[in-house]
C-alpha cells in the first residue's frame, strides 16, 4: 500500500472566521419612534474604540429610517461579534 501525502494548497494567516447562521437576529429599539424590531447581523455595525465612549453599535431604524447609535459594553460586543456583525476597530492617532 502506498502512503498518501497531503500538501497544503494555500496558507492562511490572520483571524479564523467562524461560520454564523444567516438566521441570527438581534432585538433592537429606536429611541426616536420607540419602535421595537429584530435586525439581521448585516443591518448592524460595531465600532470598537479605545474607551467606552468610543465603542458603539449603529443601525438604521427600519420604521422611521433614523440613524441610531448606541453604546456597546463588553457583553454587547461579545454578542455582536459572535453573531457575525461587521466590526471596525478605531485607533487613536498620536
Amino acid at each position: 500500500m502506498n502512503p498518501t501525502y497531503l500538501t497544503p494548497t494555500a496558507v492562511r494567516t490572520g483571524p479564523v472566521r467562524v461560520p454564523v447562521p444567516a438566521a441570527v437576529r438581534f432585538r433592537a429599539a429606536c429611541p426616536d419612534c420607540r419602535g421595537r424590531f429584530e435586525l439581521a447581523a448585516g443591518a448592524l455595525r460595531l465600532a470598537i474604540g479605545a474607551t467606552s465612549r468610543t465603542t458603539f453599535y449603529t443601525f438604521t431604524c427600519p420604521e422611521c429610517a433614523a440613524p441610531v447609535r448606541k453604546p456597546a459594553g463588553e457583553r454587547i460586543i461579545e454578542l455582536l461579534t459572535g453573531g457575525g456583525v461587521r466590526t471596525l476597530r478605531l485607533h487613536a492617532t498620536p
